[in-house]
């Protein structure tokens, strides 16, 4: 089943984090897949110890879309573009399939979408995308849809992220 976890409120990662967590505990294989992060997390501590679980990133962090030189937006979408291909490799391999922020590189085509949608209709795992504002084709194939919503985050008032708990 696909699910989808999205919105503008602080835990679609984290609600991926505890179900990929949940299914490695069941002796599922996971495959944990960051689009957009390149930086150093706390969870990337966690998740090297859990051996059922494996992490594919881009090997350096490109910072936010919005401060990206068009040079700096090719090299993640090759990034991304060789993640997809390595996924595709492991897909038959694995029980549970995260693609974190899969929805923004998306929507920003800061990906071959082309062969993400054919992954998508491929992948036989069960299979999670986060981010915000899903495309309505995912919409409708996903078997869940949890929308988490901001109410009030300490970033509005000026508090930074905070390591342990934002990052």
């Amino acid at each position: 089943m696909m699910h989808i976890y999205c919105g503008d409120g602080k835990g679609k990662t984290t609600a991926a984090l505890g179900l990929a967590l949940r299914a490695a505990g069941s002796g599922m294989r996971v495959l944990f897949v960051q689009f957009l992060k390149g930086s150093q997390t706390s969870e990337l501590a966690s998740l090297a110890r859990i051996p059922q679980i494996t992490v594919l990133r881009c090997d350096r962090d490109y910072g936010f879309t919005f401060r990206m030189t068009q040079e700096e937006k090719a090299a993640l979408t090759r990034c991304h573009n060789h993640m997809l291909a390595q996924i595709r490799a492991q897909l038959s391999d694995i029980g549970l399939l995260v693609l974190d922020e899969f929805c923004a590189a998306y929507n920003q085509n800061l990906m071959d979408c082309n062969a993400a949608e054919q992954l998508i209709a491929d992948c036989k795992a069960e299979l999670v995308l986060t981010g915000r504002d899903p495309a309505e084709k995912f919409l409708e194939l996903a078997d869940y849809v949890s929308e988490i919503r901001a109410v009030k985050h300490p970033y509005t008032n000026g508090t930074a992220a905070r390591k342990g708990i934002e990052y």
